[in-house]
């Protein structure tokens, strides 16, 4: 995983950097943790800048929340919960994982849009109760931006940071992350093969 990474913004540089962004956001076994710390280690070596980063990055993550939100706003929740029984296995989604997404947002409001994109494993779940409880767009691309831009500063500036001794984790980095790749197609796999059946015993 890591060097596709890597050779996707050393490649499209600032453009790779938003689609990985919005692929991240799409599919969240992808994880900004490594994506982000890459690219703020690039900006120390004065590849690219770390305003383009910032930019690019947020850009990514919103664009990447804005289908969840307009899938949940468009289908409802019946239709929605239709919707990720039968194909959210695609995206390592399940009608748990939304009605976990619901409690959040039920307990702690519209703001959790806004600190729930610093919360891996909520960041990209939390569009869809947004869209479920109609949202005002306007707010909800504010709230995402905000969170959004913090979380990329974050990991980016910690990558920059780290400089040259990123250099030396990457020795680590990249054989941990090809395991960690493997172990999630695994793991994907075995979800939608445990999806189709359960759907083959219920007879559906």
């Amino acid at each position: 995983m890591y060097p596709l990474i890597q050779q996707a913004i050393d490649t499209l540089g600032y453009f790779g950097l938003v689609l990985l962004m919005f692929a991240e956001n799409l599919f969240p076994p992808i994880p900004s943790e490594l994506i982000m710390p890459l690219a703020g280690y690039l900006s120390s070596q004065d590849r690219l800048s770390l305003f383009g980063i910032l930019v690019a990055s947020t850009i990514g993550s919103v664009l990447g929340a804005l289908p969840f939100y307009a899938l949940a706003r468009w289908f409802g929740h019946e239709r929605l919960t239709d919707f990720v029984e039968r194909h959210g296995h695609w995206l390592a989604l399940s009608w748990q994982d939304l009605e976990r997404a619901e409690r959040i947002f039920q307990r702690y409001g519209g703001w959790i849009v806004l600190f729930g994109r610093l919360v891996p494993g909520v960041r990209s779940l939390i569009s869809l109760p947004a869209g479920l409880y109609a949202m005002p767009l306007g707010r909800f691309l504010v709230l995402t931006t905000l969170g959004s831009a913090g979380w990329s500063a974050f990991l980016a500036v910690a990558g920059y940071q780290l400089g040259e001794n990123f250099r030396a984790l990457q020795g680590i980095i990249g054989p941990l992350s090809q395991w960690l790749l493997a172990l999630l197609v695994v793991l994907w796999i075995l979800r939608i093969g445990r999806h189709y059946w359960s759907r083959h015993r219920r007879g559906g």
